[in-house]
């Protein structure tokens, strides 16, 4: 016969203190694990984002980054003559020569700075990237030294807000517009003209990356083993979204140590579970040999306790979930180990990444629950009528 879910669960707001405290534990060793996974789960959308379906991206042979690749104008054009480039409305093809550099900003909460990536391309590349809008300004003019910024730059450095100036270069450069790129990775960089920051850090010879867009998934694969085949250009191709999903390597880290601080809590908080079942267990004795007498089964006492171990932890997974919320679509930064630049995203904290934590919540309760509710199920009915 099993025992009425009714009787956990007035046991558990019987013990009112002990079962917040425990559930606290089990809470806050859930936040850590869901923040790491929001973290991760943010840049992975941030950079996903950023890619669109058709684009190709062409570096040098050998390289991983675009900061590390180098391109010539001369390669560019006969790149750009390749089959299954898709052409815009005036018949060119889709096909953007680019520049990227770093710069130093300085922030408030970082007075030494951080590395952020500037990009050189013409009013062309620029709206080759479907998902970046000018919000405020307007777009820089070729041939003069403006910036266009992400809207993450612009919110977390002052110094790059519009109407501000940044020295870099040979001289300041002005900020004339702040584009929205989304939930992209363009909203963590600064855009700029392409010859004109050729010029101005001497690389007219020697430009980063050439972008392409296809004009099918079939060409796009087809432009791509073109590219790789061709040994006279000495190019890596590959399409955009693999690019940018190498870059998540960067939180590697950071999810990594706090994957493994979350599990060290974990066993922490599995002993604390388990030490507060003992203790019901030692101190409902009497109730164990009442139950017992009643007609209930040593199994039916095993899975009424074991059961009410789990009930605690899904208490404490659900408000771990609840306690990591207010982290869902905040804006942070990682340093990215491809790029040596800063990556600004919205954290994200999904229904998935919650109910990873819950599991994870309900696992530590098993795993607390099951000695306790096997010593519950142990007991002889005349040694626990004894026991008060």
């Amino acid at each position: 016969m099993a025992i009425p879910l009714s009787y956990n669960l007035r046991n558990l707001v019987a013990r009112k203190t002990t079962t917040l405290m425990t559930a606290l534990g089990i809470a806050l060793t859930v936040a850590v694990l869901l923040s790491v996974s929001a973290l991760v789960e943010g840049l992975r959308t941030s950079l996903e984002a950023t890619a669109h379906p058709l684009h190709v991206l062409v570096l040098r042979k050998g390289s991983n980054a675009e900061l590390n690749s180098s391109t010539t104008p001369q390669l560019f054009q006969s790149i750009k003559a390749k089959p299954g480039i898709a052409r815009d409305s005036k018949g060119e093809p889709m096909a953007s020569l680019e520049l990227i550099t770093v710069v130093v900003l300085e922030s408030p909460d970082i007075p030494s700075g951080i590395n952020i990536t500037v990009r050189g391309l013409t009013a062309g590349g620029f709206q080759m990237r479907s998902n970046a809008r000018i919000v405020e300004g307007r777009m820089f003019q070729p041939g003069r030294r403006e910036l266009v910024v992400g809207q993450g730059v612009a919110g977390r450095y002052p110094i790059a807000r519009l109407g501000k100036k940044l020295d870099f270069g040979r001289g300041p450069w002005e900020v004339v517009g702040v584009v929205d790129a989304g939930r992209s990775a363009a909203g963590s960089e600064i855009f700029a003209d392409l010859n004109q920051l050729a010029s101005d850090q001497n690389r007219q010879e020697a430009l980063s990356s050439i972008l392409l867009r296809a004009t099918d998934a079939v060409s796009m694969q087809a432009l791509i083993n073109d590219l790789a085949s061709d040994r006279g250009l000495n190019v890596d191709a590959q399409t955009e979204l693999a690019y940018y999903r190498s870059q998540t390597s960067s939180a590697l880290p950071i999810q990594v140590i706090g994957t493994f601080v979350a599990v060290i809590m974990a066993v922490g908080s599995s002993f604390a579970a388990m030490n507060t079942m003992y203790a019901a267990v030692a101190r409902r004795a009497s109730e164990i040999g009442t139950l017992r007498v009643l007609g209930f089964s040593r199994s039916g006492i095993l899975l009424s306790f074991f059961f009410e171990s789990l009930l605690l932890s899904l208490f404490g997974g659900l408000l771990g979930c609840v306690l990591v919320l207010p982290l869902n679509n905040l804006q942070a930064g990682i340093g990215s180990f491809v790029t040596f630049s800063e990556i600004t995203f919205e954290m994200r904290v999904t229904p998935q990444i919650m109910a990873m934590g819950i599991v994870f919540a309900m696992i530590m309760g098993a795993i607390g629950g099951l000695f306790p509710a096997a010593s519950a199920a142990r007991k002889q009915i005349l040694t626990a009528l004894r026991e008060s």
